[in-house]
């Protein structure tokens, strides 16, 4: 338990990364684990897209093109090493509810069918999984939004229809602040200085 808790304290999200490649092994080990979320079913319907070194200029082009690139206030993101696009795929779940044990629920039928979109939060506890096991091997991590360019990217990518795109892990080795090149800290962007609500605000006892 005392593990856990080091690293759930521990993690911020990382906005400034030297250009060390991230060991093959290091995601690896970081995928297994996601892959060990909880999965509605064991249905497992989520993946990534995961570029690295020269392959992340594809990812920044499209998302965060050079004549923009000037006034973008994290400029050493764009240095991580390792850029990671999560996707989940409603197909597995329809399909897996679809399966004989499974059937008699109904959700077989359509995803409109789920009071909620299991693939979606299924594929997040994986990407959180991803976030503090980056942080157990020394690396540091951020997820971030897609909000310009997702056509062209899946385009680019190869991306089959029908999978949901939820965001972007950036990972690699945190920048040292100290470093030539100025870099905020780590844990600093603009909702860092935000209050964390207590678990008191957050528990309703009994009832709302």
């Amino acid at each position: 338990m005392g593990e856990l808790v080091d690293v759930v304290r521990r993690r911020r999200m990382t906005r400034a990364f030297d250009s060390r490649p991230v060991d093959p092994e290091a995601l690896t080990q970081m995928v297994d684990l996601a892959s060990r979320a909880p999965s509605a079913g064991k249905a497992q319907g989520w993946h990534l897209v995961v570029l690295q070194g020269a392959e992340t200029a594809q990812f920044w082009d499209i998302t965060l093109p050079v004549m923009r690139r000037g006034a973008f206030k994290w400029q050493r993101l764009l240095d991580a090493p390792l850029i990671a696009l999560p996707f989940a795929d409603p197909k597995a779940y329809t399909d897996r509810y679809s399966e004989p044990d499974k059937a008699a629920t109904g959700l077989g039928a359509k995803p409109e069918a789920w009071p909620a979109p299991y693939w979606t939060i299924d594929a997040s506890m994986a990407v959180m999984t991803m976030l503090l096991a980056a942080e157990d091997l020394g690396l540091g991590a951020l997820f971030f939004g897609v909000f310009k360019g997702e056509r062209q990217l899946r385009q680019t990518l190869g991306v089959p229809p029908g999978l949901e795109l939820l965001g972007a892990l950036a990972i690699g080795h945190p920048a040292d602040p100290t470093g030539p090149v100025p870099a905020p800290d780590r844990s600093k962007g603009r909702s860092a200085d935000r209050p964390r609500r207590s678990a008191v605000e957050i528990i309703h006892p009994g009832h709302w």
